[in-house]
Parts: C-alpha cells; sequence; structure tokens
C-alpha cells in the first residue's frame, strides 16, 4: 500500500480478544505500536464481507483513491465500492487503547462478544471468532489448492 514504504513494522499475527458491553476493543500493544509509526491513533473500520478491516488513515485513503480513481474503469465495482465507502468508520483510540466497534458494524459482519484480530501487515483483520475458526477449517480443508499460487509466487 501507498504509506507502508516508510512504516517499519507491520501488523502481524493473530489474538483472541472480547468486546466490553459497550462494544469497545482493547486494540493489542504491538498493534497500536505500528499504528503510532503512522502518526496516527485512529483506524478506519469497513465490512469486508464475512470481517471487518481496521486501516491507519494513510493505507485507507491509498485504497480509497485506488478504488475511486481505477474502480470507474471496472463497471461492475460500482456496487463493491459503494458499500465498502459508504461504510467506513473512523475509529480513535481512547486513552486505555480501545476503539469502539459501532453496533452496525458488528452487525454487518455478525460480530459477536468474542472476536479474533489478525494482523494482514498493513490492515488489521476483525472477525467473530466462531466465523474465524470456520474461515480457517475450510482454508485447512483445502491448503494443497494452493500450491499452484504459492509456486508462482516462488514461495514453493
Amino acid at each position: 500500500m501507498g504509506g507502508s514504504k516508510a512504516i517499519k513494522s507491520r501488523f502481524r499475527s493473530k489474538s483472541e480478544h472480547s468486546l466490553d458491553s459497550k462494544g469497545r476493543l482493547n486494540f493489542p500493544s504491538r498493534f497500536r505500536e505500528v499504528l503510532k509509526q503512522y502518526g496516527s491513533e485512529t483506524l478506519m473500520i469497513t465490512s469486508w464481507g464475512k470481517h471487518l478491516r481496521a486501516y491507519p488513515v494513510s493505507e485507507w485513503e491509498t485504497i480509497e483513491d485506488k478504488l475511486i480513481d481505477q474502480g470507474k474503469e471496472q463497471p461492475r465495482m460500482a456496487r463493491f465500492i459503494r458499500l465498502v465507502l459508504s461504510g467506513v468508520t473512523e475509529c480513535n483510540l481512547d486513552k486505555q487503547g480501545r476503539i469502539l466497534l459501532s453496533s452496525a458494524l458488528r452487525a454487518e459482519t455478525r460480530i459477536g462478544k468474542d472476536i479474533v484480530l489478525t494482523g494482514m501487515r498493513d490492515w488489521v483483520e476483525i472477525w467473530d471468532k466462531d466465523a474465524w475458526h470456520l474461515e480457517v477449517q475450510a482454508t485447512r480443508d483445502n491448503f494443497d489448492s494452493f500450491d499452484e499460487g504459492l509456486a508462482k509466487l516462488g514461495i514453493i
């Protein structure tokens, strides 16, 4: 993404968390440290299929620009662009390092109290714990099907 070139740390690994009664999430300190390198304590969060994606503002702006500038050349993308851009929410870390996941965001992706955070280099995915386990199982069940793609990337 656009802003990641100057950033040394990346969002990595996964962890399980529980939302409090108000829908707040303790954003892990390792992720807060990465976010600080972006010079902001703000995340742009949007629904993305079965989960939420949380981006530092500069990464989100790069995606937003690509979707608008390049997406208009692909008429079939209009619905996707409309959904993702209209649903984005700006979330600021509070003094305790928490972010509030609005009830609307949680409802769109059926996120309950128990969640999984996954670091994906330039962004963080926020999954309902049960949905995450189903996704992982589906991936494991089809693991061999990734060999061709991994070979093309020069990984295997």
